[in-house]
C-alpha cells in the first residue's frame, strides 16, 4: 500500500483539504493518505519547509510527500516532483520542499508539465487540486517521474539560518512555533547533551534566562524552560503555558545557548 502525506496551509474550515483527498481517492484509491498539518500560517513557506523536514523521515520508503504552501499559485513559479532515495516530494518550486530535501539523496527532479496527469480545466488559484494532488496520486501508483515533464538540474532552496558559535556558547533564532506555543530554534539539540550548567537567554520583550532541562515539568508551572525537543532542536517552552504568549516569542527571535 502506498503512502501519501499532505502538508498545507489550507486549514480545515473550508473544503480544500477534503477536495485534495477526493482527487487522490479517484486516482489512487488504495493509497493511505496521512495529514501532516493543514494549519500552517497562510503563505508561510518557511513554516511549511520546517514541518515537512521535521516529519518526513518517519515515513516508510516510497512515501510521496505532497506539500502545498503556494502564495505564488498561478504565477511563473514551477511545479515540481523530486525523486529521492527514500521517496518522492511534490509541490511548488518555491523552497517549501528544500529543507526536507537537504537531508535526502536526490535521484531526479522533474517539472510537472504533462497535462495528461492534471485535472481539467486547471484552476489558476487551486493547483493543489488540479496539478499537485493528481501528480502525487499518479506517482504513488508507480508512474515514472520522467513522464510528468522535463528534467531540472536543481530546485529553489530556502536559506537555513545557521546558528553561530560564540565564545560564550551558541547563538540562534526561532524558526518555528508549534500549536502549544513552544518556540523551536535552529540550535541542534545534541549541543545540550552533557552540559549540566547551561542556560538559555531569550531576547524577546525583556531578556529572560531559561534553565536548560530535559522535560517541561522540570520547572514550576508557568515558568520558562529550554530543552531539546522531539524535532531534534532546542526549544523554549513554558510548563503548562505558551512561550509565544508569555515571552512574546516570534519567528526570528534571538536565542543564546550559554555553555559557560
Amino acid at each position: 500500500m502506498s503512502v501519501i502525506t499532505l502538508t498545507t496551509d489550507f486549514g480545515t474550515h473550508d473544503w480544500f483539504v477534503g477536495t485534495l483527498k477526493g482527487v487522490i481517492a479517484g486516482i489512487a484509491p488504495k493509497a493511505k493518505v496521512i495529514d501532516l498539518t493543514h494549519d500552517l500560517p497562510p503563505g508561510d513557506i518557511r513554516c511549511g519547509a520546517f514541518a515537512l523536514s521535521a516529519s518526513c523521515r518517519f515515513f516508510p520508503e516510497g512515501t510521496v510527500h505532497l506539500a502545498v504552501v503556494d502564495p505564488g499559485v498561478g504565477s511563473r513559479r514551477k511545479a515540481i516532483a523530486v525523486q529521492t532515495a527514500s521517496g518522492v516530494f511534490v509541490g511548488p518550486d518555491n523552497g517549501v520542499l528544500s529543507w526536507a530535501l537537504a537531508k535526502e539523496k536526490i535521484v531526479a527532479i522533474h517539472v510537472l508539465e504533462n497535462e495528461d496527469y492534471f485535472l481539467h480545466p486547471v484552476s489558476q488559484t487551486f493547483h493543489g487540486r488540479d496539478v499537485f494532488a493528481p501528480a502525487a496520486a499518479h506517482l504513488s501508483r508507480g508512474i515514472p517521474i520522467k513522464k510528468f515533464g522535463p528534467a531540472l538540474k536543481d530546485f529553489v532552496r530556502l536559506d537555513w539560518p545557521e546558528p553561530r558559535r560564540k565564545r560564550y556558547g551558541v547563538e540562534g533564532e526561532v524558526v518555528y512555533i508549534d500549536h502549544f506555543g513552544n518556540a523551536i530554534t535552529n540550535i541542534v539539540g545534541e549541543l545540550t547533551q552533557g552540559v549540566a550548567t547551561a542556560s538559555c537567554e531569550v531576547f524577546a520583550k525583556h531578556r529572560r534566562i531559561c534553565p536548560l532541562k530535559t522535560i517541561y515539568q522540570s520547572v514550576p508551572e508557568r515558568t520558562p524552560v529550554a530543552l531539546a525537543g522531539s524535532s531534534g532542536f532546542l526549544e523554549i517552552a513554558v510548563n503548562g503555558g505558551s512561550a509565544e504568549k508569555l515571552l512574546g516569542m516570534r519567528m526570528g527571535t534571538r536565542v543564546v545557548l550559554r555553555t559557560s
